[in-house]
């Protein structure tokens, strides 16, 4: 990522902080109609307190951006526990394209072509650390 797309993300997540709650139900909303399938993920969560901790994560990686060889080891860890919730490799796509859905209906106008390329930017960084951890728990098993 090029510190251009960092400050962009930065900048239009601080739009969606409060909106966060909105934005994490139409996130989940979003997620369900692309993989009606990924509900069997979430049969026993409480998917409010679920959408607050989606938010968390995403802010902190969101202002970790500028120094992202700090909060690799806890996306990677992140990755890890996903495996045992049942999250497979394929899945990371559709929650890519559920958040940039999510972040152009939130963002409206603001969700430019260049916001939407340093975010795609964002999540494939976060995606591909994390999809290398989830590899590496699966080989190990």
């Amino acid at each position: 990522m090029t510190s251009d797309q960092i400050k962009l993300v930065q900048d239009s997540f601080r739009e969606v902080v409060p909106i966060k709650d909105a934005a994490a139900a139409l996130f989940y909303e979003k997620l369900f109609s692309i993989d009606g399938s990924l509900r069997a993920l979430f049969v026993e969560t409480d998917i409010k307190k679920q959408g607050a901790k989606l938010m968390a994560a995403l802010g902190f990686v969101v202002h970790g951006l500028s120094r992202a060889e700090t909060i690799l080891p806890t996306v990677q860890d992140l990755a890890r526990r996903h495996v045992g919730y049942g999250v497979e490799e394929h899945h990371y796509a559709t929650v890519g394209q559920a958040l940039i859905e999510t972040l152009a209906a939130g963002l409206g106008e603001a969700f430019t072509q260049e916001v939407r390329e340093a975010w795609a930017a964002a999540y494939g960084l976060l995606a591909s650390v994390m999809i290398a951890a989830a590899r590496d728990v699966q080989l190990a098993a």
